[in-house]
Order: structure tokens, then sequence, then C-alpha cells
């Protein structure tokens, strides 16, 4: 059982008591969306806390997205509302690594494909060391970023 689900479905609780309508909608859209992934496929399944984060994670840069659209369309209001609804669900998630945190998981992943061939990966391995890196940042970084510092990697 998914404690993050049971933690959002406590907040929602909570807000509607408080009558917050923004934490309210957040929270009941962050529901959907969990709802919606459980049902996806062939058979039904509860997600576990990591990819709850992962639908938590995915809702944010819907609203980051949405948030830079309606900066582009002079709409500043509808922005920032956005932005909260973002800020929100970011509560749920854990901590994104930093610059030098990340770095190092990545070195560490380098070192360890690194052990397993006997010899320097390069970028034909690129695929083995983001599987490692991607193992250990844990959804705590963005892909790109990940991916931007194992070609840095291996290429230098």
């Amino acid at each position: 059982m998914a404690e993050l689900k049971d933690k959002l479905r406590a907040d929602l609780s909570a807000a509607m008591k408080q009558r917050d309508t923004v934490v309210t909608g957040v929270l009941r859209m962050a529901l959907a969306a969990v709802g919606k992934e459980e049902v996806a496929g062939k058979q039904a399944r509860e997600l576990t806390d990591e990819e709850v984060q992962r639908v938590l994670n995915k809702e944010a840069k819907k609203r980051d997205e949405a948030a830079e659209a309606f900066r582009g369309a002079g709409r500043a209001e509808q922005a920032d509302a956005e932005v909260g609804e973002a800020e929100i669900l970011r509560g749920y998630l854990p901590q994104p690594l930093g610059d030098d945190e990340l770095a190092q998981l990545v070195r560490d992943a380098v070192a360890e494909i690194e052990g397993e061939l006997g010899e320097r990966p390069g970028m034909k391995q690129m695929g083995q060391v983001m599987k490692a890196a991607n193992a250990k940042v844990a959804g705590r970084a963005e892909g790109g970023r990940v991916a931007a510092l194992v070609k840095a990697q291996l290429a230098g």
C-alpha cells in the first residue's frame, strides 16, 4: 500500500475541512491522476510510492509548462496559479538533487560500469551507465540533467 497515496487522501480531507479550495482542487487532481495510472494497462494495480511520485512529478511538470504558456500569452494571474499548484505537488516529492550530488552519483555509476566492463566505458555504453545512474538518482533529478552529465563523463 502506497503511504504517499494515503497521505494525499488525508491531506485532501484536511483541506476540505479547512475549505482550502486551491489545495483541495490540486489534491483531487493528483489523486485522479494516480487512480488513472492504477487502471492503465491490462490489469488494475496498486501503485508504489515511487510510482506515485512519478505521477506527481509529471503533473507538476504539466503545471510548469502551462504556467510558461500563460506567461507567453500575457496571462500572469493564471500563470501564478499554475506555479502555485506545481509547488503544492512538489511538497509531496523528495528534495531534488543538487548539481554536486548529482555529479557524484553519475561518477559512481560510471565507476560501477567500469568495474563490470574492466575498462572505462565509452559512448557505446551510455545506456548501461544511464540505467545505473537513474537507479541511483531514483527520480530526484530530471532525465535530461542526468543524460547531460553522463555524456560529459563519458566524453571527457
